[in-house]
């Protein structure tokens, strides 16, 4: 697009007191403009405000008084909606009031709900962001309730003996929030709401390794942890809702496998995944990578082993 050129005038000198009579009339002029736009960025910003705060919806907690939801700033209607009404809103509701809920004991009260941030995978809700005021009732302080909700994943141990050794099978990958290459376990989040966690992980390990594996030979490790725990872990619950179930398969391949899967290059490239494989021997897997997937699944499989739960499995 052309740029107009500006032209410089240059004026004769004016008299002194033509000269001031001019600078006090063109101060008047600038300083009434200046009040007429800061009035009008006020109104501005109050109508900026109303628009926004008009963007609320009222949601029913069993046992609980309705709860207020609000969009933040620059949320759009249809995020605003499809937060409200997507799986991982409302189960973190759901959690609130189930066993060990945080609003069980009436010890603390949620206020209002700010919806900050959504990502949409496809036609579903991936990643939610929302900031929840919580309040504890005996002091009146505020608790740390900013939420990166993301929802149930799962991630598998594949252990394969070859020549009398265990070695496990890892991915590395690009990881843009620590900026680095991570090695960890085949993992991934479940695409829907039906919770098929066994089936996820046997698509994920074939996206990402290649190998096929059966689910009849899968074992849910994370079924052995006491019910009460839900029986799944939370990876960093201080502001993160992921629920991880750990999945182990055992097999025995020839050495030539071994060699295939190693360095092989893997992934849906059109999303965005680069992937390429590592074979490990498990004796040096613990302290191989800082995933921390990887050092739950250890925990997970030698208390299994320790307790004699895997021996007839």
């Amino acid at each position: 697009m052309a740029v107009r050129a500006r032209t410089l005038v240059f004026l004769p000198v004016l008299s002194t007191r033509l000269s001031t009579r001019l600078n006090r009339a063109t101060n008047s002029v600038i300083t009434t403009t200046s009040r007429k736009c800061k009035l009008l960025s006020v109104r501005m910003a109050s109508s900026q405000s109303a628009a926004t705060s008009s963007l609320t919806r009222s949601v029913t907690v069993p046992g609980l008084a309705p709860v207020q939801v609000v969009a933040g700033p620059g949320l759009s209607e249809p995020d605003f909606s499809n937060a409200i009404d997507c799986s991982l809103f409302k189960q973190w509701l759901k959690n609130l009031q189930g066993e060990k809920g945080i609003l069980t004991n009436e010890r603390i009260s949620l206020r209002q709900v700010q919806i900050q941030g959504v990502d949409m995978f496809g036609s579903r809700v991936g990643f939610l962001k929302f900031k929840a005021d919580i309040i504890d009732k005996e002091t009146g302080a505020k608790i740390p309730g900013i939420v990166f909700s993301r929802g149930p994943a799962v991630a598998m141990l594949i252990l394969l003996e070859s020549g009398g050794q265990t070695y496990a099978v890892l991915t590395e990958q690009v990881r843009v929030p620590v900026g680095k290459f991570i090695l960890e376990l085949p993992a991934g989040m479940l695409d829907d709401d039906q919770g098929d966690f066994i089936g996820t992980a046997v698509c994920e390990v074939e996206e990402e390794t290649g190998l096929k594996l059966k689910v009849e030979d899968m074992v849910n490790l994370t079924s052995f942890l006491d019910h009460t725990t839900g029986q799944g872990v939370f990876p960093s619950p201080g502001g993160c809702d992921e629920d991880l179930k750990f999945f182990l398969y055992r097999g025995k391949v020839d050495e030539e496998t071994l060699k295939m899967l190693q360095g092989k290059e893997t992934g849906l490239r059109d999303h965005g995944e680069l992937i390429k494989v590592h074979v490990v021997p498990y004796n040096k897997l613990w302290r191989t990578t800082s995933d921390a997937k990887v050092l739950c699944a250890i925990a997970l499989y030698e208390m299994a082993k320790k307790e004699g739960i895997l021996s007839n499995i």
